[in-house]
Order: structure tokens, then C-alpha cells, then sequence
């Protein structure tokens, strides 16, 4: 049986102290109930002999201390999983907001996860499409990889999401696929545009949402992503799905993570951000991968907005530590009306060799994918030199590489948010655009792909 304890001796702000409490432990969920026996709930943050410190998850505007009890669950927080959270929408501690029935658990599931054994994990291997050029044909994910969208301030990476969200998929099988979104401290109006938009498109019925907006607790902030893994693992693991979890926006994730390590007096480290940000990424980041003997996998792409475009930032500094690489949406190109504005040369993906050739994309997805960045980068070199020295300072190759750069923009990167391209429609529009070079410059490809799929009509001797 849990003790209940009316020892209830202070409270400032979402913090409350109980004395005289035994056996309780840390992360442990309380109950707080009141004299008309209404709940509210709490997690032990701080123990100390025998106070505990208790963080609510929601406001304690009306709590008297006087005449309410609280009462120490023996266990962390939980999430109630079932198949049917599959076209549901919860808010960021696991409650339907969505007018519909609650959910009836299969099971319930310690929403910190256990560690995934190192000897267990399968190797990433497989192409996800996500309908994205820039994503699929230069910085590819692959199934049970984590790649991060590093963002800004204003730049458009809802709509990315929501437009990855509404396309991925694993090609050539019939495995199934879902999507589960947490939406981590966003303001309503985003809310309504990602729920809308998975209405409108459909996308709502394969996937799992988690909404925390930006008026809710804080400590909630913290449970949200954990909740969308618990969710994926459990679709993954024991449905044999294969699940991508889109996480918006860590920032905000971490902001609350600093709130709360200043709630409790802790040293703080770089800018603020208490020293163990790096471990509890980690402890998220981490759950992604394949499960040897397990069919399902799960699949993460975190967004973070880095404060003021700064990529040395703590939280996009630590992030690519973890992950295998990162997406980089760029303001220049945003300004330009490129849509989605990826920036493609600084951005990488780790595993793309993995997911890409015979049998996943096609034979020469890599040998194109090399020509692409070459060409690129010194079409850019042309396009600064230009820019200083005059277009009279380059050569006719040059220039030839300039109108390249901007072409490649205008129509590989740029394609909007709802155009779907499959990857063979992304290699014909690569072809087309290396068809604009002198063939002596196609250095990277061999001449069997060239004969094959360079346009012919367009190829140059």
C-alpha cells in the first residue's frame, strides 16, 4: 500500500516539500490530493534524508497546504500503449486532447526507457524516402538512424516536418509505417497547423501525436519527447512497425531542462544549461536503432531552432555528438524563396552509404551524389568570385559551374512542401542539371552511368 503523507510543509511556485517520507526515490510519480479529491501529480526531483522535493506538473494556484495529501506511487512516470494511440492526439503527458474515448492500455511502459544493449543493436541499412531532393538524394536517412534538422529563428522548419511526416516511407516492402510527432513547447497556432495539416493530408491516420505548447509546465516539457519514444518503442518493438519520430523543438526541450536545474540550485555549466544537457540528450537521442530479431525500428529526426543562427550553440553543439550528422536550413537561401531552404554542403549524413546503391536506391545514386556536391561548391566559389571580381574574372567553365549553382537551387533543392518526389524522379532532375556541364567535367561518375542515364539529346562530347 502507498503511504500518503498530509506532511506537505512548503510550496513556491510548481515546487512542493514533503517531510517525514520514507523509501521514496527519485523520478517517482506523486499524487497530490486535495480536500475536495480532485489530483493534481507531481515527480519526485530531490531527495534529502526524509524530505522530498516535488516537482508539479501543473500550477499550484489553490493548493493549501492545510488539508491536502500526498501519496508516493512507487514508480515513474507511465504511459498507457495500446495500437489504437494510431490517429490520436495527446498532450504532452499522454492524455487524449482530441474529444476522443481514452485509450485502453495493453500495457504501461516507464516512460525513461531502459538502455538498448549495444551487442543487441541491428546496424542501420535501409533508404527511408522522405519526397525530399536534398534529404534523399544527398544527405539520405536510413532506417534507425537519428538526423537532426538544425534550424533558426522564422525559417520554416514546420513545414519541413510536417512535410517529412506526411511522406516518408520504407520502399519495396510491405512493412508498416507510422509517425510519431512531439511537439515540444510550441505556441497554438503551430499546434493547429500540424494538427490540421495530418487531418487534411491523412497522415493523422498512421500517426501518434504528442502536443506540449508553450503555456504548459514546464517539467511537462521534459515528459513529452520521452512519451512519443515510449509510444514508438512499443509500435516498434512489439508491433513490428517501423516508426519515425519527429521531435520539435529540442530547444525549447532543453530551455525547460535549464528552468528546472535552476529550480534546484544546481551548478549550472555553458551558458546556463546544466553540465549533464550532453547525458540526457543522450538518454532520448539513444533510443533510436534497430533490435536484432525485431522487425520494427525507430527512426528519429530532433529540430532545434539554434539561438541566433549559432551552430557552436550548446544545444546543436552536443546534438551532433550524438547523432549521425544534421540537416542545416539556411537564411540566404530562405530570403531566395528556396522552399525547403537546405543547405546542402554544410549539412551530412553519416549513414548515407549505407542506405543508398544496388537494390536500396539505384546504381548510381553515389556517383551522382559526388558529382552534385563537386559541382555545387565551386558553382558557389564562381558565384562569390563573380560577386567581387565581376563576371568578366571567371572563365567560360566557370560560368558555366555558376549558372549551375543557381540552377541547382531553383530546381533540386527548391520543390516546395508538397511535392513528393520518389528517388528516381530525384536522380532523372540530378542528371538533367549535370547534364548543363562539359561531359570532360563529369569526373566523379563512370562512364557506363553516363552513357545510361545522361540525357542524351543534351550530352556534350
Amino acid at each position: 500500500m502507498n503511504k500518503e503523507y498530509k506532511t506537505i510543509k512548503e510550496i513556491v511556485g510548481p515546487l512542493m516539500l514533503v517531510e517525514n517520507v520514507e523509501g521514496a526515490t527519485y523520478d517517482e510519480l506523486v499524487e497530490i490530493i486535495e480536500h475536495d479529491g480532485s489530483k493534481r501529480y507531481g515527480k519526485v526531483l530531490e531527495i534529502n534524508r526524509d524530505k522530498a522535493l516535488v516537482q508539479l506538473f501543473e500550477p499550484s494556484e489553490g493548493l493549501r497546504m492545510s488539508d491536502s495529501r500526498a501519496k508516493f506511487l512507487g514508480h515513474g512516470v507511465q504511459l498507457g500503449v495500446s495500437g489504437d494511440m494510431l490517429g490520436r492526439v495527446f498532450d504532452g503527458m499522454g492524455n487524449p486532447i482530441d474529444g476522443g474515448d481514452p485509450i485502453i492500455a495493453e500495457a504501461y511502459m516507464n516512460i525513461n526507457g531502459l538502455p538498448m544493449n549495444p551487442a543487441a543493436r541491428d546496424f542501420p541499412a535501409e533508404f527511408i524516402q522522405t519526397g525530399v531532393s536534398a534529404i534523399d538524394g544527398l544527405n539520405t536517412l536510413v532506417r534507425g538512424q537519428k538526423l537532426p534538422v538544425f534550424s533558426g529563428s522564422g525559417l520554416p522548419h514546420a513545414e519541413l516536418a510536417a512535410q517529412i511526416a506526411r511522406q516518408a516511407k520504407v520502399r519495396g516492402t510491405n512493412d508498416k509505417f507510422a509517425v510519431v510527432f512531439a511537439a515540444i513547447g510550441i505556441t497554438f497556432e503551430e499546434s493547429e497547423f500540424f494538427i490540421r495539416d495530418f487531418e487534411r493530408t491523412g497522415a493523422i491516420e498512421r500517426s501518434v501525436m504528442f502536443i506540449n505548447l508553450a503555456n504548459d509546465p514546464a517539467v511537462e516539457r521534459i515528459s513529452t519527447p520521452r512519451m512519443a519514444i515510449t509510444c514508438a518503442e512499443y509500435l516498434a518493438y512489439e508491433l513490428g512497425m517501423h516508426v519515425l519520430v519527429i521531435m520539435s523543438d529540442i530547444t525549447n526541450y532543453a530551455e525547460a531542462l535549464r528552468e528546472i536545474s535552476a529550480a534546484r540550485k544546481e551548478v549550472p555549466g555553458r551558458r546556463g544549461y546544466p553540465g549533464y544537457l550532453y547525458t540526457d540528450l543522450a538518454t532520448m537521442y539513444e533510443r533510436a536503432g534497430r533490435l536484432k530479431g525485431k522487425p520494427g525500428s525507430i527512426t528519429q529526426i530532433p529540430i532545434l531552432t539554434m539561438p541566433e543562427d549559432d551552430k557552436t550553440h550548446p544545444i546543436p553543439d552536443l546534438t551532433g555528438y550524438i547523432t549521425e550528422g544534421q540537416i542545416i536550413l539556411s537564411r540566404e537561401l530562405y530570403r531566395k524563396g528556396v522552399k525547403p531552404p537546405i543547405d546542402v554542403l554544410p549539412s551530412l549524413s553519416r549513414l548515407k552509404t549505407k542506405g543508398i546503391g544496388p537494390g536500396k536506391t539505384r546504381e548510381d545514386h553515389a556517383n551522382t551524389m559526388n558529382q552534385l556536391f563537386a559541382a555545387y561548391a565551386r558553382g558557389k566559389d564562381a558565384r562569390e568570385l563573380s560577386t567581387i571580381l565581376g563576371e568578366s574574372a571567371l572563365s567560360d567553365v566557370d560560368k558555366i559551374y555558376a549558372k549551375f549553382a543557381e540552377e541547382f537551387e531553383q530546381k533540386y533543392v527548391s520543390q516546395g512542401y508538397d511535392t513528393d518526389r520518389s528517388i528516381e524522379d530525384t536522380l532523372t532532375v540530378g542528371w538533367q542539371l549535370l547534364s548543363m556541364l562539359p561531359r570532360t567535367e563529369l569526373k566523379r561518375i563512370k562512364e557506363e552511368y553516363i552513357e545510361k542515364y545522361l540525357p542524351k539529346d543534351e550530352s556534350r562530347k
